[in-house]
């Protein structure tokens, strides 16, 4: 995202909404270089630590420029709908007008609290959210079964150890047979993160705790994450499978690589090498990180696919686009074929843009049953 792109709401609002106020200039003028300034939260960010992926900016200051930015992009929307609306009164009455101040003052204020309540809900701990799915051939010891999963967690400077740790608080009070993290665990290097991580290794489950990257962990030194995460006692499944067993009925646990491994010289998703020696006739859970390559995996069998990524798209309207992205899969339960599809809102999100509004965070809480 370039710094020009993303200044352009924010010379909207200058332009359409700052100018035409009735202030001094100067007041004017400082106005407008405030604006610009919080516009280039991602150039800000990039100095502050070499990528725009992780700012390294004390917490306060990352969720202020958040809502700043979030502030910004509201107004200008509002701006353009209100100089349509005051477009469409000059067309019917035929003669020049101007939107008063006190309008504008309010667009302003609601654009501001607007911005507040989507950080605010971006930043929060997330809820326990309930999905239940049924899956053919699923054992009889499995009936009842319950995976947690996690997934876009980015642990940075916005969801840093405290955020972590009550996170794992609450899926640890879950009570799930098994806890999954399908990728994008961190924003920023093993140096950077190493203590906002460590709470990461009280996640605890009978069955134990699974993963696979995301597309930012290879953003940060992809070998050096996946060996942290090891120690803190994740099993990582990059294109590798376990089997779960609970008496005599068996469950294959599969994951695979992000999409973006090979960019940077690594090994893309091979989902037959994950499912080698997987033994036949089992049920195949999947951690894929990106919801798009659905439709190979129902072709090859898998009976659930976990994703995320999406972040459910952040924001109503917004989550049309991110859909298009992402080959139609964006939020929640999908039929693919034969095989369900469940593209988690994340319990987090890119501390980039950390808006949501009418696609909430969530800790999914899957209880597998038999399809009869």
């Amino acid at each position: 995202m370039s710094s020009l792109v993303v200044a352009v709401p924010s010379l909207l609002v200058i332009v359409r909404w700052l100018w035409p106020l009735s202030l001094p200039f100067w007041v004017k003028g400082a106005m407008a270089v405030l604006l610009l300034v919080a516009s280039q939260y991602h150039l800000w960010s990039r100095l502050s630590s070499g990528s725009v992926f992780a700012p390294e900016f004390p917490r306060a200051i990352v969720i202020a420029f958040n809502w700043s930015f979030g502030a910004i992009l509201f107004l200008a929307a509002l701006q353009v709908l209100l100089d349509l609306g005051t477009l469409a009164a000059m067309a019917a009455r035929w003669r020049t007008m101007s939107a008063p101040d006190s309008i504008r003052y309010a667009a302003a204020a609601i654009a501001a609290l607007l911005a507040a309540f989507c950080v605010g809900n971006a930043i929060r701990v997330p809820p326990i959210k309930d999905v239940e799915v049924a899956i053919a051939g699923l054992p009889p010891q499995f009936d009842g079964y319950k995976v947690l999963q996690l997934t876009d967690l980015h642990i940075s400077g916005l969801f840093a150890a405290e955020w972590t740790a009550a996170t794992v608080e609450r899926a640890n009070g879950a009570g799930a047979d098994l806890i999954v993290i399908s990728g994008d665990f961190i924003d920023g290097s093993v140096e950077m993160r190493r203590e906002d991580v460590v709470p990461l290794r009280d996640l605890l489950a009978p069955d134990g705790v699974y993963a696979v990257p995301g597309n930012h962990e290879y953003f940060f030194d992809y070998p050096a994450w996946m060996d942290r995460l090891t120690g803190l006692g994740i099993r990582m499944l990059p294109n590798a499978h376990a089997v779960l067993a609970r008496g005599d009925g068996r469950l294959v646990l599969a994951g695979v690589t992000d999409r973006s491994a090979r960019a940077t010289g690594h090994a893309g998703p091979d989902l037959a090498t994950a499912l080698a020696g997987a033994p036949a006739g089992v049920p195949i859970l999947l951690l894929d990180h990106q919801p798009r390559n659905a439709p190979d995996a129902a072709a090859r069998g898998v009976a659930l696919q976990l994703s995320g990524h999406t972040h459910g798209g952040m924001l109503v309207g917004l989550d049309r686009l991110v859909a298009r992205a992402n080959n139609g899969f964006v939020s929640g339960r999908y039929a693919v074929g034969d095989m369900t599809l469940y593209v988690s809102n994340g319990t987090a999100l890119w501390p980039g843009f950390a808006l949501r509004l009418g696609r909430p965070s969530e800790l999914t809480r899957i209880t597998l049953r038999a399809r009869r």
